[in-house]
């Protein structure tokens, strides 16, 4: 298992592709919590469990103001058609080309596998790492704890 990014730490910023021709940079979502979630592969089983939750919530993640992004080092082509047969409605973004170029800087590339990680890290509106975790690749790490990490970025914000 890799050596992911601590919580205190300034999340990289990366620009990657969302569609063959669009990209989305981490730093436009500056002012808002970002969750990203890196996953193996769009395809494996446990991968389409993970996403599959994550859109069953994803009105969760929206009362807190949070932003999800899936990430893992598969191509535009092939998150969109993963997209499509699974109904989702949050942005992956592909770690292609250089490949899995974003999660290395995270500390979370498989240099062996030629994968990401199952990383999850919460983001706050500053740009710093509040939480991260990193679940055994073939364990789904469900949405509690970046559930948790929200709002505590919440009740952070309020006082």
């Amino acid at each position: 298992m890799s050596s992911i990014l601590n919580a205190g730490t300034p999340a990289p910023d990366f620009s990657l592709h969302v569609t063959p021709d669009q990209k989305l940079a981490l730093s436009e979502l500056r002012g808002k919590p970002v969750v990203l979630a890196f996953y193996p592969a769009d395809w494996s089983p446990v991968c389409g469990d993970q996403m599959a939750l994550y859109n069953e919530i994803l009105s969760e993640f929206q009362k807190r103001d949070a932003e999800l992004l899936g990430i893992s080092v598969d191509g535009v082509w092939c998150h969109a058609a993963f997209s499509k047969d699974r109904k989702l409605h949050f942005p992956l973004l592909a770690d292609f080309e250089p490949k899995g170029a974003v999660a290395n800087q995270y500390g979370a590339y498989r240099e062996a596998d030629g994968v990401t990680e199952r990383a999850l890290f919460v983001i706050d509106k500053d740009g710093i790492i509040r939480w991260s975790y990193c679940s055994p690749i073939g364990v789904n790490p469900g949405a509690d704890g970046i559930l948790d990490a929200l709002d505590a970025l919440q009740s952070k914000g309020a006082k």
